[in-house]
């Protein structure tokens, strides 16, 4: 008998240092949320003023549509010390993006690794669960 195991993304439970969210930046959300709805079937639903929620599959992480004048994809890490892990991403030569912030949803910041790639670090705890 095959037995399946819940995925983090299903159970809402967060791996430390593991992918929990993907973020889609663009200038025209509509525009790009229509694209994927159509390609791969994605719910997309609205959450405030320029931000969308990205439901994707069952098994696979979740994201969301942003609204920005740049256009760039990033993905979310939950870490458990989010201060340490700005420091360390500088010590490691990459850039602070975004500061830390408290969205109401999450606390988050962003960094740029030193090839210029955006990267959401969350919080970890209780708070990361929504």
């Amino acid at each position: 008998m095959a037995t399946t195991t819940a995925t983090a993304a299903q159970t809402g439970a967060f791996i430390e240092n593991g992918l929990v969210h993907f973020e889609l930046a663009c200038p025209n959300v509509e525009v790009v949320s229509a694209f994927y709805v159509q390609m791969f079937g994605w719910t997309i639903e609205p959450k405030g003023p320029g931000y969308l929620a990205v439901k994707t599959p069952d098994g696979s992480i979740n994201g969301g549509l942003k609204s920005s004048d740049d256009a760039y994809l990033s993905f979310g890490v939950v870490v458990s010390d989010l201060d340490k892990s700005l420091a360390d991403a500088v010590q490691a030569g990459g850039k602070v993006a975004l500061p830390k912030t408290d969205n109401g949803w999450v606390i988050k910041a962003q960094i740029l690794d030193p090839a210029g790639n955006r990267i959401t670090l969350i919080q970890g705890g209780e708070r990361a669960k929504g």
